[in-house]
C-alpha cells in the first residue's frame, strides 16, 4: 500500500508541475507583442488635393475613401499633417482655420476634418498621429496670406518671426514662440483622442534667425551658435514629449536621413533624442536613398540609425521614399537609375528594417505617391510587391 502511495504522491506531484508549466507560458503570453507599425504620411498637399472642397460631404467620402483604402492595404497608422503653416485642420483657439482644408486661411471648412479622421481611423482600428510643422509659417515671403487670426500676424516685425528669401518663419528660441507650440500641442492632445503627436525634419530654418537671442545668452554663457541651436530645440522637444506623456500619446520625430545634416543644418540633436530619456517614443528617419546610392546607401544608413538609438524604449521606425520609384535618384551617383531598374526595392527595404534590433515599423512618403488614380505601371508594380508583406504580416 505504501508504495502505491508513493506512486500516487509522485504522479500529482508531476501533475502539478505539469499544471504550473503551461500557466506560467500563459501569464508571459498576456504581454501584448508591440505590433508592427505601418504608417503613410498624409500632408498638406494630399489635403489639398483629397479633402479640400467647398462640398462637406463630398469631402468626408473622399476621407471614407482614403481610410478604406489604407484598411485594404493593413496600413495601422496615418502619419496627418494638422498643422503645416502656423495653421490647424481641426477647431483650435490658438491657430486659424488652414487653407489646406478651406477656401483662405481663417475659413471654416464646415467640419473638423481632425475629428472625423479620427472617428473614421479608430474605426478601423488605424493610430492617427498629429503631424506638426512647428516653425513653418509659410515657404514664400508673400506676408498677404496670413490671416489676422494667425499668431503669426501679430508677430511680424519682432524677433519672434523671420522673413526669409526661403520663406517665413517662427525664432526657435523666442520663450514666446515655444510657448505657442507647446500649447498648441496641448490643445490637440487634450481635445482630441490622437494616438501620437509627430514633428517632421524641418526645425531651424537658417543659423541666423536667433542671433539677437544668442548675443543675449552669449553675454554670460560660454556657448557655441550650434550648441545654442540644438539646445533651444532641445528645449522644445523636452516640453512637447511632457505634455504628450500626461495624455499618454506617443510622440515621435522624423528627421532628415543624414545623420550629420541634422547638426549642421537643421539643428536637431538626433544622438541625445535617441539615447536619453524624456525627448522621444519613436525615431522615423527620413532614409530616402536606394541600395546603389553611393553616397548614403541604405543598408548602411539604417544600420547607422539603429545603433544611434541606445535606449531601448525607444523605437526605430524607418520612412521609405515611395515617391522616389520610377524617378532619377539624381544625388545618388551610380545608383541614379536603380529606382527606374528595379520593382521591389520598398519591399526589400522593409524586409530589411525588420531585422534591425530597434525596430517598431515603417512609413511611406506619402499617400499620393501610392495611392494616387495617376500612376505608371512600374509603380503598380513596386506597390504590389510591398502589398504582399505587409499584408501577410
Amino acid at each position: 500500500g505504501d508504495k502505491m502511495k508513493k506512486l500516487i504522491l509522485i504522479v500529482l506531484i508531476l501533475f502539478c508541475i505539469l499544471l504550473l508549466i503551461p500557466n506560467k507560458e500563459k501569464s508571459e503570453r498576456k504581454v501584448e507583442v508591440v505590433k508592427e507599425k505601418k504608417a503613410v504620411f498624409f500632408s498638406y498637399i494630399e489635403l489639398q488635393k483629397y479633402v479640400k472642397n467647398t462640398n462637406v460631404s463630398d469631402s468626408k467620402k473622399s476621407v471614407d475613401n482614403i481610410v478604406n483604402t489604407l484598411d485594404e492595404y493593413k496600413f495601422n497608422m496615418l502619419i496627418l499633417q494638422v498643422r503645416s503653416f502656423s495653421d490647424a485642420i481641426y477647431e483650435s483657439k490658438l491657430f486659424p482655420w488652414s487653407s489646406s482644408v478651406s477656401s483662405s486661411e481663417g475659413i471654416d471648412p464646415g467640419y473638423d476634418v481632425l475629428a472625423y479622421f479620427i472617428k473614421r481611423c479608430h474605426d478601423k482600428n488605424i493610430e492617427v498621429h498629429a503631424w506638426v510643422n512647428p516653425y513653418r509659417i509659410r515657404n514664400n515671403n508673400d506676408t498677404s496670406t496670413i490671416s489676422e487670426k494667425n499668431k503669426a500676424y501679430s508677430l511680424l516685425n519682432t524677433n519672434s518671426v523671420q522673413i526669409s528669401e526661403g520663406g517665413i518663419f517662427y525664432n526657435p528660441a523666442s520663450e514666446e514662440v515655444k510657448k505657442l507650440i507647446v500649447d498648441g500641442i496641448s490643445e490637440i492632445v487634450s481635445n482630441y483622442s490622437v494616438d501620437g503627436i509627430l514633428f517632421d525634419d524641418y526645425f531651424y530654418p537658417n543659423s541666423t534667425i536667433d542671433l539677437e537671442n544668442f548675443r543675449e545668452y552669449s553675454k554670460n554663457n560660454d556657448i557655441s551658435l550650434e550648441e545654442y541651436h540644438l539646445m533651444q530645440v532641445n528645449d522644445l522637444v523636452k516640453r512637447v514629449y511632457d505634455v504628450t506623456k500626461k495624455h499618454n500619446v506617443l510622440f515621435g520625430i522624423s528627421p532628415e536621413g543624414n545623420i550629420s545634416n541634422n547638426y549642421s543644418k537643421n539643428f536637431a540633436d538626433v544622438k541625445k533624442w535617441g539615447s536619453e530619456d524624456g525627448y522621444v517614443d519613436y525615431l522615423m528617419p527620413q532614409i530616402y536613398y536606394g541600395f546603389n546610392n553611393e553616397v548614403q546607401p541604405f543598408y548602411q544608413v539604417l544600420a547607422e540609425w539603429n545603433d544611434l538609438i541606445k535606449n531601448n524604449k525607444i523605437l526605430l521606425m524607418p520612412a521609405l521614399a515611395f515617391y522616389k520609384v520610377n524617378q532619377q535618384d539624381k544625388y545618388a551617383k551610380g545608383g541614379i537609375n536603380e529606382w527606374c531598374d528595379e520593382d521591389d526595392i520598398i519591399m526589400r527595404q522593409v524586409i530589411l528594417s525588420r531585422n534591425a534590433t530597434r525596430y517598431g515599423g515603417f512609413a511611406i512618403f506619402r499617400y499620393d505617391s501610392i495611392f494616387s488614380n495617376e500612376l505608371s505601371t512600374p509603380v503598380l508594380k513596386e506597390k504590389e510587391n510591398l502589398k504582399k508583406i505587409i499584408v501577410q504580416q
